[in-house]
């Protein structure tokens, strides 16, 4: 086994890199999710007392961060002892939909997305779509898709609640709608690894993040349908987001936002800001981005860090080593923490964990 060494260097407690492969360095966009004391009433109308008392995220932006969707999305977030809610306002003036099955591809229509990375380790997390008829298409990932990905489509939210509101008529041409909401309950019961697990995240943070898929429509014989070009293909959709990605690609979940789950009840005050452990591990996942790059033009991985050309940091003073260990299935990337003592680790795989 062969270790090469690297440091890494920034300045203070924010990061100001420059990555060869990236144009610009996106953090992460953090919600607050308060306590809920009494359990929402899942109707799509969003009238709750308790969904009044929550604060909207920021406005969803393009994937790739650089430009401001034409309509508006926003995301509000609460939580209880049973399941995580969640509520989306979508501005759209023609909300239309036509998949009705279940776990159909339901991105061929205008929808709504939800990633949860639950342990935040980049596996094992859960994907759910819904559009404006309600149709739900819920998925478990073994791995991101850069990986070799079982995904699992049959895999379901079992105890899920959600509910649409379209504020406006559904599949009218002929008139201009508001939009449309969605509510969710998504049961805590369904996130866990095993059967025991007690994972109500109370006072902690999950990495989370939201997609809506927007696609210009055509209308044929008063019904809406996807656009084609001249070339008879399905001109491409929007993909509009809650917090970045930098690249047109959800299945990056070290790059999702960050909940953090409040004890405190809704109306009340919590204040979060994301870990510097977290910082440190950002950095090894640009790494761990560069090797993949450098395997596919070189058909190995580099065996040394100094290869990946990924410039250094310091967070608040503090150099961060980064280590490379290499071994007969490939290598991990690894940094002792010198806020926490803890040894951040990323395997070959992308799989994330502490030691």
């Amino acid at each position: 086994m062969s270790i090469t060494t690297y440091v890494l260097l920034g300045f203070g407690g924010s990061m100001c890199l420059t990555f060869a492969q990236s144009k610009q360095e996106i953090i992460p966009q953090t919600y607050i999710a308060y306590k809920t004391p009494h359990p929402i009433v899942i109707d799509g109308k969003a009238d709750d007392l308790a969904w009044k008392k929550t604060k909207w995220t920021n406005d969803f932006i393009d994937i790739e961060g650089n430009k401001t969707p034409k309509y508006q999305t926003r995301v509000k977030m609460l939580w209880d002892d049973q399941y995580y809610y969640i509520l989306a306002d979508i501005k759209e003036p023609h909300v239309w939909a036509d998949i009705e099955e279940h776990d159909a591809v339901i991105f061929y229509n205008n929808d709504f997305e939800v990633f949860i990375d639950p342990d935040g380790d980049t596996h094992n997390y859960y994907e759910l779509e819904i559009n404006a008829l309600n149709t739900v298409w819920d998925l478990f990932l073994t791995k991101p898709y850069r990986e070799a990905t079982v995904v699992l489509n049959d895999w379901k939210f079992t105890g899920l609640i959600s509910a649409i509101e379209v504020n406006g008529t559904l599949n009218n041409p002929q008139d201009i709608d508001r939009g449309w909401t969605v509510e969710l309950a998504i049961p805590f019961k369904d996130l866990r690894t095993s059967y025991y697990q007690n994972n109500v995240p109370k006072d902690k943070f999950w990495r989370v993040n939201f997609s809506r898929v927007n696609w210009q429509h055509e209308i044929t014989n008063n019904r809406y349908s996807r656009k084609k070009g001249t070339d008879g293909t399905y001109v491409n959709e929007y993909n509009w987001v809650w917090s970045p990605i930098g690249v047109i690609n959800m299945h990056l979940p070290e790059k999702w936002g960050y909940v953090y789950f409040s004890s405190k009840v809704v109306g009340t005050l919590e204040a979060f800001s994301i870990p510097k452990d977290e910082k440190i591990k950002w950095h090894l996942y640009e790494l761990y981005r560069a090797q993949k790059q450098y395997q596919k033009e070189h058909n190995c991985f580099a065996s040394r860090i100094k290869d990946l050309k990924i410039s250094n940091l310091v967070i608040d003073h503090q150099k961060i080593n980064v280590s490379m260990q290499k071994h007969d299935m490939g290598y991990n990337l690894s940094a002792k923490s010198p806020f926490s003592n803890n040894v951040l680790i990323v395997k070959e795989d992308g799989k994330f964990f502490l030691k």
